[in-house]
């Protein structure tokens, strides 16, 4: 019952807040730039971002009145999602003041990523929260000690740049970290670990949220929501060492990371490409499937993959 009021409040305060939001940015103008040669997209220019700041601070709000301040892991969560937050505002905000698709430098993002990264990591050492779980074995695992450092600042930026890369279409990455965050919570709570709470508060925040970012979106999230939702997913899952699970139940966020490598690479090498556009949603895209379509199956793979998770948990 206390999950169930944990959504509804969350989605109750995140559509009130996103609701507000919308026509203050539409009166600062504070819309998206579309790359040139994203045509698909053409249209889109101009359509308000920054939506993020409405269901960050719904998680952060919900969160901190349903979930308690009694532990720190909890609130290191939410001020590290906080702080992603700030850094995709500013990419953001730039973005809107120079009037084009580039905001911070990749290397100060890199640089913001990898700071925020390393709290955690030291977080994660010094409390002796080493013990990784292994996918699928029913609660067998392995305590890596000091390798647990490493692994966590790769999982971070890893994490962060893929779901960013994920959102690239209406409703995409929402819908996608709605699916993983559902499920995550549900072994969460199956194992009596913390962060539940805070994941489900996500759940009715994004739920909210995506009633504006569904094709055709009214409200993009931005860097300032996706990055965000980057750093959510890598705290609740390295806190409850579940971070092994990342790659498995963000399958679809792997994809999109994959897909920009592959790309790159082979271009690189061969000066041809291997999918008509990269992240591969846009490949899809360019095939004539809808961007409702695609949404829906990254959601639906991924939320397969966090029922057969549940199985093991």
């Amino acid at each position: 019952m206390k999950y169930l009021v944990c959504i509804l409040a969350s989605f109750v305060l995140s559509a009130a807040l996103t609701a507000l939001l919308l026509p203050l940015l539409k009166k600062l103008k504070a819309g998206q730039y579309i790359l040139s040669y994203v045509t698909q997209h053409a249209s889109k220019g101009g359509t308000p971002t920054m939506g993020g700041l409405a269901f960050v601070a719904a998680v952060v709000i919900i969160s901190l009145v349903f979930c308690g301040t009694e532990s720190t892991a909890v609130n290191l969560t939410l001020a590290i999602t906080a702080g992603f937050a700030v850094v995709g505002f500013l990419d953001d905000f730039l973005k809107i003041r120079r009037r084009e698709n580039e905001g911070l430098k990749p290397y100060q993002k890199i640089i913001f990523q990898l700071a925020i990264a390393s709290v955690a990591a030291a977080f994660c050492y010094v409390n002796g929260m080493t013990y990784v779980f292994f996918p699928f074995g029913g609660g067998a695992g392995l305590d890596i000690g000091p390798g647990i450092i490493p692994l966590v600042v790769f999982v971070f930026v890893a994490t962060v740049n893929c779901v960013n890369l994920t959102d690239g279409l209406d409703g995409l990455a929402g819908g996608t970290s709605l699916s993983y965050l559902a499920f995550l919570g549900a072994m969460l709570a199956a194992a009596g670990a913390e962060g539940e709470c805070v994941a489900f508060s996500a759940v009715g925040a994004l739920a909210a949220f995506l009633m504006f970012n569904f094709s055709k979106a009214s409200l993009f999230m931005g860097d300032t929501g996706s990055l965000a939702l980057g750093g959510l997913i890598s705290c609740l899952s390295v806190f409850s060492g579940n971070v092994l699970y990342i790659p498995v139940l963000g399958i679809m966020f792997v994809v999109s990371g994959i897909s920009v490598i592959i790309q790159v690479i082979y271009y690189k090498r061969t000066k041809r490409r291997v999918f008509l556009m990269a992240p591969v949603h846009h490949h899809f895209q360019m095939k004539g499937y809808a961007e409702s379509k695609i949404a829906y199956m990254y959601s639906l793979v991924t939320s397969l993959v966090g029922i057969i998770c549940l199985m093991f948990v």
